[in-house]
């Protein structure tokens, strides 16, 4: 008599489970509301880059809309030569890069008294801080401006002897009224690192500088990578201050070389989306490079409970 073995039968594998379950209707509404917004935000530079690789004569014909029929990059060569971009890029990094810089040494200083060393007052002195992102810049244009004219320089620092027309004038008004919110953020930041790492450091003899050089400050690189994306891209936009404190056009940052692209009688509008496209190239590279420490900066805290 023979036995037949009954081979045992496999299960089907589940299905995963957002597909069981399906896209639920409130989470399909996130995603589309998402999607739309960030196609809202991205067509005015779609439609920039767009037009700056077509003909003027082109659209002025058929629209800004249209289909092309010549794409070409002669437009960025024209922008970078004739509005001498060279310059102004170096202008604008003499102005953005030190202001950056000065920005996040001075606020991690403030923040870690605040957050770490049990200032009296500290709460007072970072509500001050954060009160001071409050006040609108036009309100003290006309003060500082007379105030810096005021201000003598030595003529290696400033050819015209005084404060105003000088890089240093826009570069301290960035600093004022940036460090606030830099302190603001990095005080709370500061506050989520665990006590046990500066107490432990304390009980090995470890002094306040070296709390904060060595321990504290490389424990916020995702904080400071985070603002520093952030400040870069605001000074490197502003033109109010440049344009109150410097009347040297050789000055200028690169904000204002659009303005060379603009005619008297005319103005080829597709010359100028190429300008403005070159223009944008060095915040999108920075925002690039320190994408991962910008992300993580934003995310930090996050997850705690």
């Amino acid at each position: 008599m023979t036995t037949t073995r009954a081979t045992p039968v496999r299960p089907a594998p589940a299905a995963p489970v957002a597909a069981r379950r399906g896209l639920r209707p409130g989470r399909l509404g996130v995603h589309v509301f998402l999607t739309a917004v960030s196609l809202a935000f991205l067509a005015p530079l779609l439609l920039a880059v767009y037009a700056s690789l077509r003909p003027y004569a082109e659209t002025s014909e058929y629209g800004y809309f249209s289909l092309p029929r010549h794409l070409s990059l002669d437009y960025y060569r024209q922008a970078f030569t004739d509005s001498g971009m060279t310059k102004y890029f170096v202008n604008t990094l003499i102005i953005a890069v030190p202001g950056v810089l000065i920005t996040l040494f001075l606020a991690s200083f403030v923040a870690f008294a605040l957050a770490r060393l049990n200032m009296r007052g500290g709460l007072v002195l970072l509500m001050l801080f954060t009160a001071g992102n409050l006040l609108p810049q036009q309100v003290i244009v006309t003060p500082l401006y007379v105030v810096f004219n005021r201000i003598p320089l030595p003529y290696w620092m400033s050819d015209s002897m005084t404060m105003f027309d000088s890089y240093w004038a826009v570069v301290l008004v960035q600093i004022g009224f940036q460090i606030g919110f830099c302190v603001f953020v990095l005080a709370n930041f500061m506050r989520t690192l665990p006590p046990e790492i500066l107490e432990a450091a304390v009980v090995d003899g470890a002094g306040v500088w070296t709390r904060f050089w060595r321990i504290t400050l490389p424990l916020c690189r995702p904080a400071l990578a985070a603002l520093g994306t952030l400040q870069f891209t605001w000074m490197y936009n502003d033109f109010l201050w440049a344009l109150v404190f410097i009347s040297d056009g050789d000055k200028l940052p690169i904000t204002s070389a659009l303005n060379n692209l603009r005619g008297q009688f005319f103005t080829d509008y597709n010359l100028l989306a190429a300008g403005s496209v070159i223009v944008a190239l060095p915040t999108l590279i920075v925002f690039l490079l320190l994408q991962r420490h910008f992300i993580a900066g934003l995310t930090l805290g996050s997850g705690k409970g």
